[in-house]
């Protein structure tokens, strides 16, 4: 069948898309602070221009409506590998690195944004969990690969932050190469419109509470260990191994419950093991020895980014409580934008919260969030 083949080139490029990204994912932080020297104040200042294509997201995804959302992808897939290109050849300035990570992160989001849509808009409704599990677990193999690579080039081959970035350009290319052969869409009529209804509005508080914990732990949990632990790209790329081997067993696991158990049982646990991990990182150098501590503040780590499927429950919880089937895509780029006018400003408050009491009250804050974020979560109903 025509949609199966489709599906299965959907699941090509989520895979080369997954190294492309695993490759930036691992090495952007110590490309920060190797080459431009950040400290934590200034990491906290990136995520305004880096987070800013997710709050016109909508905007963007209106515009492009022309194109049907498979083409939309493609699009997204060749921005992307145009801001990869740029940090590798084109970025010999702090500004200019900004203007290509932007471009890269536009890339990035409509990506994101997309990607939900196509995997339910090729299934049945009792099997969207699954295939959007799926295609999870073909792009976490893909940064699975990414961290294999970072740690192989960084450690015996000599690699610099440039060519690793320039690699995962020629990936990225890959996959929109995948995307471009799938068959293509009568392209929708989409208004330029943010969706505000009543049946989403749990959604869109949901939206800005897991954007402010997320970006807490996106922005200032890799700064901890390369600060205060001094880990390198290769000791990151470890991790991603072993984050990436967990997630593709916990993403297909997490689409099944969400079938199985719904969208309130998912969320709901993930809000009590995110309150765990935020003590984790809080606390573990003041309880223990600075090597158990980093074994501590690791496992947090790649607990923290093992969570990431349950992403998708956000978007089936959407798809399930929507009157009409044209609200979904535009709903949940609303629901980005919400999440990153929140993920703009608090990396910035959190980084001076760091430089003035330290980083163990940023993770505190972040707790108090997940409180926030389980208490939200009981009041699902689907």
């Amino acid at each position: 069948m025509r949609s199966e083949k489709d599906f299965s080139l959907f699941l090509i490029a989520g895979l080369f898309g997954g190294i492309a990204t695993g490759i930036f994912m691992t090495i952007f932080n110590n490309y920060l602070s190797d080459v431009f020297n950040l400290m934590p104040d200034g990491r906290g200042i990136v995520e305004f221009p880096r987070e800013l294509p997710g709050v016109l997201i909508v905007f963007v995804l209106a515009f492009l409506a022309f194109l049907g959302d498979r083409r939309i992808i493609f699009v997204g897939t060749l921005v992307a590998a145009g801001g990869l290109l740029g940090l590798g050849m084109l970025s010999p300035t702090f500004g200019t690195m900004l203007i290509w990570m932007m471009v890269f992160s536009m890339g990035q989001h409509i990506m994101f944004t997309i990607t939900p849509a196509i995997g339910m808009a090729m299934s049945k409704q009792a099997e969207h969990g699954m295939r959007l599990g799926r295609i999870s677990a073909y792009s976490i193999t893909g940064m699975l690969i990414a961290y294999a690579i970072v740690w192989l080039g960084f450690k015996h081959l000599n690699f610099t932050y440039s060519f690793a970035f320039i690699l995962a350009t020629v990936f990225m290319v890959l996959s929109s190469i995948a995307v471009i052969c799938m068959h293509p869409q009568k392209p929708e009529k989409r208004k330029l419109r943010l969706v505000f209804k009543k049946e989403f509005r749990l959604f869109y508080v949901l939206s800005v509470v897991n954007g402010a914990r997320k970006q807490i732990f996106l922005t200032f949990a890799p700064w901890v260990l390369i600060r205060m632990f001094q880990m390198d790209a290769p000791t990151f790329a470890i991790l991603g191994l072993v984050v990436a081997a967990v997630s593709i067993l916990t993403r297909k696991i997490v689409g099944k419950a969400i079938d199985i158990k719904g969208e309130r049982f998912i969320l709901t646990l993930e809000a009590i093991i995110l309150f765990a991990i935020c003590i984790g990182y809080a606390f573990a150098a003041e309880l223990f020895t600075a090597g158990i501590a980093i074994v501590v503040i690791a496992g947090c780590y790649v607990l923290d980014n093992s969570m990431s499927a349950v992403e998708m429950a956000r978007s089936t919880y959407v798809q399930k409580i929507a009157k009409d089937p044209a609200d979904v895509t535009p709903t949940i780029s609303t629901g980005i934008s919400i999440d990153h006018v929140v993920a703009m400003s608090i990396p910035y408050f959190g980084g001076l919260l760091w430089a003035a009491v330290g980083y163990q009250y940023v993770f505190m804050a972040a707790a108090v969030i997940a409180l926030i974020n389980l208490i939200l979560s009981r009041k699902i109903e689907v």
